[in-house]
């Protein structure tokens, strides 16, 4: 059985995607209208269907917690900015300031949400960090201790449910096929996983140390390259991204942060 073949967006040099990323996002602090926004999540939900290969409902979960904080940024909007005109939805009446700057605000919120799903969603975290260390000069220390702390993360599921099926096991009054739900076992499962990922991470701490972390330069087994074409890459999304700040400027639909204080 062969390995899948890694999709454009995975084989996009993480460092460069991250960098990338955060000029989107820092970039889109400084517009509140909903079009420009709104365009760039589009392309963003485009490019990890088509790019990053996504599935669509993997997509639309991962957007839920972007979903509803963008909802709270709306309703709070439209409740505390008052006055000047309304605008009539139904049995309620909103004002339309109010409603504009949040619905560019939530819009916002799904863009630059939707911009850290590249990372999550496209991006190997092991060939993240070996990246950041290879070419944004991460220390060897961090880079090994961030891999360590994610390795105990992707643990954590697995050591829990071992902990509930071992409960299980010594509950004599239990349902077959059932586990335990008290509070009382589901303290006891809570604090053995605590336990655990303490002595897992003071063994792992010893293992590092041991082999000399931080003594000297580190190599990697599996280097991550950085090529033209991420470069490239790199270039054509800031360019249409700024090509889409054009039109909205000449467009007349762009507004900037001012609008906010208006």
């Amino acid at each position: 059985m062969t390995a899948a073949r890694p999709t454009p967006l995975e084989r996009w040099n993480p460092t460069v995607k991250l960098a990338t990323v955060l000029v989107l996002s820092t970039g889109a602090l400084l517009v509140t209208d909903p079009v420009t926004p709104a365009v760039g999540w589009a392309l963003t939900v485009v490019a990890l269907l088509a790019l990053g290969r996504v599935r669509v409902r993997a997509l639309a979960l991962a957007h839920v917690p972007f979903v509803l904080l963008a909802t709270s940024l709306l309703v709070v909007n439209v409740v505390t900015r008052p006055g000047g005109e309304t605008l009539a939805l139904g049995p309620l009446t909103v004002p339309v300031d109010g409603l504009a700057v949040g619905a560019g605000l939530a819009v916002r919120t799904l863009f630059v949400g939707a911009l850290s799903l590249t990372l999550v969603l496209a991006t190997d975290p092991v060939r993240l960090m070996t990246s950041l260390h290879e070419h944004a000069r991460l220390p060897a220390t961090w880079t090994y201790a961030v891999l360590a702390a994610h390795r105990l993360l992707t643990e954590l599921p697995e050591a829990w449910h071992t902990i509930r099926c071992a409960q299980a096991v010594r509950d004599p009054r239990r349902r077959p096929g059932t586990l335990p739900r008290s509070p009382r076992a589901l303290g006891a499962a809570a604090f053995a996983l605590l336990v655990g990922a303490v002595r897992r991470a003071e063994r792992l701490t010893v293992a590092l140390e041991s082999r000399g972390l931080g003594s000297g330069p580190r190599t990697s087994s599996r280097p991550v390259p950085l090529v033209p074409a991420d470069v490239v890459a790199a270039g054509v999304v800031l360019a249409v991204a700024t090509a889409v700040v054009v039109v909205g400027v000449r467009a007349g639909w762009v507004t900037g942060i001012g609008a906010l204080t208006a």
